[in-house]
């Protein structure tokens, strides 16, 4: 039986998403964070965190799709 390997652009890159998506998620709690703290540098740098990685991860998602499971 011959097992075919070869695989499509999208189960690479899903690793990707999932990286973006947990430093979005930790850069929301770090907002939250330092919303609590009022440490305003800290949560000008988590927002800004959580709106780029967040993005990156939306579009990668978004231009890739879900990949097919074998």
């Amino acid at each position: 039986m011959h097992m075919n390997y070869t695989s499509n652009k999208g189960d690479y890159v899903m690793g990707t998403v999932i990286i973006f998506a947990l430093v979005s998620i930790l850069a929301a709690i770090g907002s939250v964070s330092s919303l609590k703290n009022k440490n305003l540098l800290g949560v000008l740098f988590a927002v800004g965190s959580f709106a780029i990685f967040g993005w990156f991860a939306i579009m990668t998602f978004i231009d890739s799709g879900f990949p097919a499971t074998h």
